[in-house]
């Protein structure tokens, strides 16, 4: 069976993850023009709160789409691993957005709960939120079929950030027809808490995010194991140690020493790490290899113990 989703070249993953980024932007921008026309008409908590989180949206989307180019800037002599981490600040900078957001959000409606007049012009804030929910679960799907072509970090952020929006914008929406048709203008206040709490665990999610690639974690167990596979799956190679993985952005920096039968000859050797590196490269095509090889049962111990680390 062929595969759904063939490995791409690096150009071909740019031009994928370019173009739903800037989806992302004009998306954030829509929303923002209609959901300050909703507020402006009837000044409703959740929908100023579904306004300011869209706001944030548009900043943090800009972000990603100068990370995204940035991050695939080919290395150069003061970056010799690559501008890959720019991502990983990017997402630092969309937390502590997202954190702002939610304590004004907060506070906004928290204020709102000892009002007692409902939002006014509760029919268009309901379809604003239609139309909202709408246009984020085009966007989310879009970058869904992209993350899983290119497996970039950048654009699988900013979509589980859209994809709490789209939760946020159901509860807004809830608060908005419920205060309308209810005329209870506590649960239009109580939806904006939602939403703002809503917020602090995505911002908690992006920042969780960030750490990992700036602390170099280890790729997940099950990316590891399909290249300890791919590796070994030559015959010649009789074993892998001090293998360490992490992401960058949207390349990733594989390492491992390789067990290799002490009398082949040089050539051979290097025929044989060069095919373990093209079964990798052709799974993971943003994968920067680098195998070392060792004679088995006739190579001193080298390279440094703590690389023998197993992952958590």
């Amino acid at each position: 069976m062929p595969d759904p989703h063939p490995a791409l070249t690096a150009a071909e993953s740019l031009v994928l993850t370019r173009r739903v980024t800037t989806l992302s932007v004009g998306c954030a921008a829509i929303l923002i023009v209609i959901k300050g026309t909703a507020w402006l008409s009837g000044h409703s908590v959740a929908m100023l709160a579904s306004l300011a989180d869209s706001a944030l949206d548009l900043v943090a989307s800009l972000v990603t789409f100068y990370a995204v180019r940035y991050a695939a800037e080919p290395p150069d002599a003061e970056h010799r691993f690559g501008h890959g981490k720019a991502e990983a600040f990017a997402s630092l900078t969309q937390g502590g957005l997202v954190f702002a957001s939610a304590a004004l959000i907060g506070q906004e409606a928290i204020r709102a709960l000892f009002r007692t007049q409902p939002p006014e012009h509760g029919a268009l804030g309901v379809g604003v939120m239609v139309v909202s929910i709408l246009l984020t679960l085009a966007l989310i799907r879009a970058q869904t079929e992209v993350t899983k072509k290119t497996r970039s970090v950048a654009v699988s952020g900013d979509r589980a950030h859209y994809a709490a929006d789209l939760g946020s914008n159901l509860v807004s929406l809830i608060g908005i027809g419920a205060a309308s048709l209810l005329h209870l203008a506590w649960v239009d206040a109580a939806a904006g808490l939602i939403v703002a709490a809503w917020l602090l665990w995505g911002a908690i999610g992006v920042f969780g995010e960030a750490a990992h690639q700036l602390m170099d974690h280890e790729l997940p167990l099950e990316d590891r194991e399909k290249i300890i596979a791919l590796m070994t799956a030559d015959p010649r190679v009789l074993g892998v140690h001090q293998v360490r993985t992490r992401a960058s952005g949207p390349y990733m920096h594989v390492q491992a020493h390789v067990d290799l039968d002490p009398n082949l000859v040089l050539s051979v050797a290097h025929a044989v790490l060069v095919a373990a590196e093209n079964r990798v490269l052709a799974a993971f095509p943003a994968a920067d290899i680098l195998l070392h090889p060792d004679p088995r049962g006739a190579a001193e111990p080298h390279g440094g113990a703590f690389g023998e680390a197993p992952p958590h």
